[in-house]
């Protein structure tokens, strides 16, 4: 069965700056698949490569079969982004952007506006489909931004820090959106700070540091490597491991 996800090589630099150093991974077929590091460690501009927002410097990927080089408008079409910036427009509201997003891609009217009723109402924003997206709280614009993402049932999602700085309730709801999504065969690509978060949602995590992969694996099995507890202590473990060297 083809791969989620196949990373061959991948490098990113900024003028001297390697963002991104010679990654490679493979991402397996309907799971959470979580990517973990520091500041600074290439989580994001991964991400952006992937989703085919930055060219590559060298080497490839391939996005169920697509490469991203190659065939960036395929990969597009597949995919759904939820960026650290959600990049809304404050003068739309959330029904007034699923509409907008949803002709981009060429839904079809009786689909889209099903979709977007649904998605209002599984997220709890049917009460403020006509607010004005400048009014509402950092939690229901981040539900807009992944009821977005999520408009056209893409098969792969790339979420970028999704519930940060959400309250509880909010966060809760977003995590039931991804485990509902991964439950459906499809692949969610988790980048996120939150260890006790990506230790519930996840199958596999890669661990970054400076643009490279530490490591890669299940929980049980960086557990059974670094005869660490959980995720924090492996993640702390790897990454002071790392910087040691």
């Amino acid at each position: 069965m083809t791969s989620a996800i196949t990373i061959e090589n991948l490098v990113k630099v900024f003028d001297s700056f390697v963002a991104v150093d010679h990654v490679n991974l493979e991402v397996p077929r309907g799971i959470v698949f979580g990517i973990l590091g520091p500041n600074g460690a290439g989580k994001t501009t991964l991400l952006r490569m992937l989703s085919t927002v930055l060219k590559p410097s060298e080497g490839t990927a391939k996005v169920l079969g697509h490469d991203i080089l190659e065939e960036p408008i395929k990969v597009r079409e597949i995919i759904g982004v939820l960026p650290e910036d959600t990049g809304l427009y404050d003068r739309l509201t959330p029904a007034e952007t699923l509409l907008f997003y949803g002709k981009l891609r060429g839904m079809e009217s009786s689909n889209l506006f099903a979709r977007s009723e649904a998605l209002l109402t599984l997220l709890g924003l049917s009460e403020k489909r006509h607010a004005k997206i400048g009014t509402l709280s950092k939690g229901m614009k981040q539900k807009v931004a992944l009821m977005r993402a999520v408009l056209h049932e893409p098969e792969i999602l790339f979420l970028d820090e999704p519930t940060s700085g959400l309250d509880v309730m909010s966060a809760r709801e977003i995590r039931g959106l991804i485990k509902d999504w991964a439950s459906k065969g499809r692949n969610v690509i988790l980048s996120t700070h939150n260890m006790w978060e990506a230790q519930q949602l996840c199958s596999m995590v890669a661990i970054m540091d400076k643009g490279r992969v530490v490591s890669v694996g299940t929980i049980e099995e960086l557990e059974r490597m670094t005869r660490q507890r959980d995720l924090e202590e492996i993640f702390v473990h790897l990454i002071r491991g790392e910087a040691e060297r």
